[in-house]
């Protein structure tokens, strides 16, 4: 989509009662054109709000603030530099590391960090990261790994709510993990380190879904409209548009059209099928 037909589709959806809009990749700030983007969404009546692999945010502060884009959400899956190199295939770690210190300390922004914990990968840093959030100001988010296409999830490799809460019981003692309220609409339940500047939480779409609670949608960058992470099935608003076509009726069949549970997977042995997990798109691809 050209930013004018991002800024459309936006439109449309603000018009039907959206109040809110973040902005997802991959990495939305690698698209050449993300100050325009940024700087015609943030005409609309919404909170804006972005998900990055903090690289490059520290460019664009000003323009975040120019923008009023406070909520800043960080994806990082290890504390350690040789972890996360292997991880993400770069040797940006004390460049993502100084930028959530640098976007922590400036009041104006509320910082989220996303972790998808894996066994045998990072869950031996699940205390690490926790003690991170004693001083930092920042909500730090464990994501249980969930399957996509291409993604080589394994049951196996998963790392379940009960195991994060009781490996924090255990180490901090019960009396000193405290349950947050969480926020209407939420995906989290969130947690806090009695006394830390910062809080921790989880999001278990894989043991506990939220789906009852669930009130997004995903517009995907060549202008697919996705009613829930999980659905095989996509509705092409970027052809209607194109077509000159009211692109409100095929909103209004996908938004009705949105299953119960997870796309449709009600059950475990549904929602851990390969052949539904290759009806997706990887998670990269759908924009998280």
């Amino acid at each position: 989509m050209t930013y004018d037909e991002i800024y459309t589709v936006a439109k449309k959806f603000v018009d039907l009662g959206v109040t809110k809009i973040r902005i997802t990749g991959g990495e939305p700030l690698v698209r050449k054109d993300v100050e325009v983007v940024l700087r015609k969404l943030a005409t609309l009546p919404v909170e804006l709000s972005i998900t990055t692999n903090g690289v490059l945010i520290d460019k664009y502060i000003d323009v975040f603030k120019e923008c009023n884009l406070k909520k800043i959400n960080i994806s990082i899956d290890s504390l350690s530099p040789t972890k996360f190199n292997s991880i993400t295939r770069r040797k940006d770690f004390q460049k993502v590391l100084d930028n959530i210190q640098l976007f922590t300390n400036d009041d104006f922004f509320k910082v989220k960090l996303n972790c998808v914990l894996m066994k045998g990968t990072n869950d031996d840093e699940i205390i690490d990261f926790i003690d991170y959030t004693k001083h930092h100001n920042l909500n730090l988010r464990f994501i249980e790994f969930m399957p996509f296409d291409g993604n080589k999830w394994d049951l196996d490799k998963l790392v379940s709510l009960e195991t994060i809460t009781q490996t924090a019981i255990q180490h901090f003692g019960t009396d000193n993990v405290v349950k947050l309220q969480d926020a209407p609409n939420d995906t989290s339940k969130n947690y806090q380190i009695k006394g830390a500047v910062g809080s921790f939480a989880i999001i278990s779409t894989v043991t506990n879904p939220f789906c009852d609670s669930c009130n997004r949608i995903r517009l995907t960058a060549n202008g697919m409209l996705k009613n829930c992470l999980f659905s095989g099935g996509e509705t092409n608003l970027l052809e209607s548009l194109r077509a000159g076509d009211d692109i409100e009726k095929p909103i209004n069949i996908a938004i009705q059209s949105k299953k119960k549970v997870r796309g449709g997977m009600d059950t475990q042995d549904k929602f851990t099928s390969e052949n539904l997990r290759l009806d997706n798109r990887s998670m990269i691809a759908i924009g998280g």
